[in-house]
Order: C-alpha cells, then sequence, then structure tokens
C-alpha cells in the first residue's frame, strides 16, 4: 500500500507497472491535452467555463464532436484485473511533510513517484456513463494523476440530497471497478475541510464548475475555488441519475409489466392485487393483438401473392388471346388462307368436270361430259363399252350452267 503523498515510495498502480515485462510499452501520455484542460485557468479569472457538454455530433460510444473521433491503436493486454484499493486499507506515511504542488507544476508534469492528487467527490447513484466521463476528466487533467474518489455515505445523501436507489456499498463498489479510479474514499464528507484535505494529501478537487447549493452554502466548493485548487470538468447532457429515475417514472407500468413476466411477485414490486391483475390482463390482451397482427401480416402477404399472381395470369392470357384472335383471323378472315383453300379447290374442280374443247367442235355452250367421269347424282353407270358409249351419247345431254358451276 503505496499511495503515500510526499513520499518516494510509488502508487500502487506505479508499482504494478515496475512488475511488467520489460518488453511492455509505458504508458506514454498525449502531448496536447484536451480543450478543457488547456482553457483551464486557476480561480479568480473572468473565464466562465461552458457549465455542460454538448451532444450534437455525437460520435462512437457517445463522444461528443468536442471529444474528437480516436484514432484506432493497436490493443494490449495492460488493463488493471483488481478494483481500486479503498483509503482505509494503505497505509500513508506521514513522516514527510504534504506539500501542494501548484497549477503550472501540474501541467508541467511532475515525477512517477509524486504524481498530481486530484479529488473528485459525488453520490454516484446508478453509476452511468455520465459519472464515468467525469472521473475520465479527472483522471486526465495533468500529465501525472492520481485520482482519489469520494463516496458519500447513505446518511449524508438521505438528509441533505434524498434517498438512493443503490446502498452505500453498493455505491463504493460501483466507482471502485471504475478503470481512472486509483482510490476510494468511504464515507466521504459533505463539505471538504482543510483537516480532510491535509489528511488524503490533496493538491486539486475536480468538479463541475455549476455552483452546488447545499447544506446552507450557496456554493460548498467556494472556499476551494478561492484557494486556488478547483480543476473544473464538464457535465455529459442527456444522461444523469435523475433522468434514469424519471424514465422508468413515466414507464411505470411497462417496467411493472415487465419484472411481473420476469417471475417477481406483486408484493416485492409493491403492486396492489388489483393493479396486479390487470398488469396480467394488459399483458394477455397484447399477446392477442400481436397475434392479430401477425395475422393480419401473414394475411396481407398471402393477398399480395395472389395480386400478383392473377395479374401475371391475366398478362398471359392476354397474351394467349391475342395470338388465338390472330391465328383465327388468319385461318378465316376476308384474306385468310381458307378462302385461299376454297378459291384454289373451286378452280381446280372446274377444271376436272370441264370437258377440253376441239378446234371443230359445236358451239362453245355445248357441253359433253369427261369419259372418265362420274356424276355424283345419277345412278346410272356410263357402259364401258363403245357402242354403249356411242349409245348414250345420242341419247342424253347436260347443259350445265354458272350457277352449277359454282
Amino acid at each position: 500500500g503505496g499511495a503515500t503523498s510526499g513520499s518516494a515510495q510509488p502508487c500502487w498502480r506505479c508499482a504494478r507497472e515496475s512488475e511488467r515485462p520489460a518488453t511492455a510499452q509505458p504508458e506514454v501520455f498525449p502531448a496536447e491535452l484536451p480543450d478543457a484542460i488547456r482553457g483551464m485557468e486557476p480561480q479568480g479569472s473572468a473565464r466562465l467555463n461552458s457549465r455542460k457538454r454538448r451532444k450534437e455530433g455525437v460520435g462512437p460510444n457517445g463522444a461528443a464532436e468536442a471529444d474528437g473521433i480516436p484514432t484506432k491503436m493497436p490493443r494490449n493486454c495492460l488493463g488493471l484485473r483488481e478494483p481500486a484499493p479503498f483509503s482505509d486499507e494503505l497505509e500513508v506515511d506521514y513522516s514527510k511533510p504534504y506539500i501542494r504542488v501548484t497549477y503550472e507544476e501540474a501541467l508541467r508534469g511532475t515525477p512517477l513517484d509524486r504524481p498530481v492528487r486530484v479529488y473528485a467527490d459525488g453520490i454516484f447513484d446508478l453509476f452511468h456513463s455520465g459519472h464515468a466521463r467525469a472521473l475520465m476528466q479527472a483522471k486526465n487533467l495533468f500529465p501525472n494523476t492520481y485520482l482519489i474518489v469520494g463516496v458519500c455515505s447513505d446518511e449524508l445523501t438521505h438528509n441533505f440530497k434524498g434517498f438512493t436507489v443503490m446502498n452505500e456499498n453498493e455505491r463504493y463498489d460501483a466507482v471502485q471497478h471504475c478503470r481512472y479510479v486509483d482510490e476510494v474514499v468511504r464515507n466521504a464528507p459533505w463539505t471538504l475541510t482543510p483537516e480532510f484535505l491535509a489528511e488524503h494529501r490533496i493538491d486539486f478537487v475536480a468538479h463541475d464548475d455549476i455552483p452546488y447549493s447545499s447544506a446552507g452554502s450557496d456554493d460548498i466548493y467556494k472556499h476551494i475555488k478561492e484557494a486556488g485548487m478547483f480543476a473544473p470538468t464538464q457535465r455529459t447532457e442527456g444522461i444523469s441519475t435523475s433522468d434514469i429515475i424519471t424514465r422508468i417514472v413515466r414507464d411505470y407500468d411497462v417496467y411493472a409489466r415487465r419484472n411481473l413476466q420476469r417471475g417477481y411477485t406483486a408484493k416485492e414490486l409493491n403492486v396492489s392485487f388489483i393493479n396486479e391483475k390487470k398488469y396480467h390482463l394488459q399483458e394477455r390482451v397484447d399477446k392477442v393483438k400481436k397475434r392479430v397482427k401477425d395475422v393480419e401480416e401473414k394475411s396481407k402477404e398471402f393477398v399480395q401473392k395472389v395480386e400478383e399472381k392473377s395479374i401475371d395470369l391475366i398478362q398471359k392470357w392476354e397474351e394467349k388471346s391475342r395470338e388465338f384472335i390472330g391465328n383465327f383471323l388468319e385461318m378465316f378472315g376476308p384474306d385468310g388462307a381458307l378462302k385461299h383453300m376454297l378459291k384454289e379447290g373451286k378452280g381446280r374442280m372446274l377444271q376436272a368436270i370441264s370437258p377440253k374443247q376441239s378446234p371443230s367442235s359445236s358451239p362453245a355452250h355445248d357441253r359433253s361430259p369427261s369419259p372418265s367421269f362420274r356424276w355424283p347424282f345419277t345412278a346410272r353407270t356410263p357402259p364401258s363399252s363403245p357402242a354403249g358409249l356411242s349409245r348414250n351419247k345420242s341419247t342424253i345431254t347436260y347443259d350445265i350452267s354458272e350457277d352449277e358451276e359454282d
């Protein structure tokens, strides 16, 4: 436990660094400090810091636009494997005097065995990203920073601020496991006294610069600011413990039904018998609505598929009908193939039934059938002998009119 300040013993995390293999890369601090650090001045200046971090242009992992998008770096395995210790578990060497470093000395950088001891306090109820970001800013105030975080007890918090969701042990444990924290002070005081600052050898106090009125004071950090020990940080807009509680209270019925579904009893949730039955009924109604909605969506999909198929069938039918009508007209139309076939057959029939005329024949209207032609409307068969043929020719003559030809 070498968390002494002003002594030659390194802190517990520096001791861990010395135990790393020689091949491990030492921690390198950025050459340029963040804008909030570069612009930070001792108290008494007329400069006014921005009170809340703006969330417009949110980058990766909730980073604000002012933070900039970090460049990718190779992955390493130098992360911490143990939570931060409590202050009352560390040994402090009080034999050496406590000498504060100035703001300029802290910015220039201090030796590894004399880090700048920065203190940040709070309630840290429902520990969230806003808390982690505030502690990250405090850790990065100076190139060599040892961050001490004070967590107030339940008694002080309930008296001065209000009831908490998490008890003090849960809040201590949550802060212990934040990667930026080097030491945790349990039962931290509500107002910082000179004795407390000297006991923990604190160089600077980090907190947002909004005046914190409490315990009968307009700003409990006023004396810290006047002493030039205040280092301002920025709040993260849109996230706070009060915001989280407001979300839960606003949607109380939703979360009550959620926990009832997960096996919590109505007694554990402080829900009355009537409300319990109401929540169960609402849950069943929601299930029915969901099923109906699923059926509607499936039916819509089915109807859409049927419409698409019917449209395809109609289009195919129209194409086939056009093709059928075209083929019909080609066959039976005024200039169709059937008419040409009939005309051709008529010509051949007339040619077959018309006799050949000789130059010395009788007038053109006197016609006689061909010797080999058989009339379909007579039962008599032309004789096969020449005598019978001559006799029939002398007795039977046919006169074919134009109607008969048609």
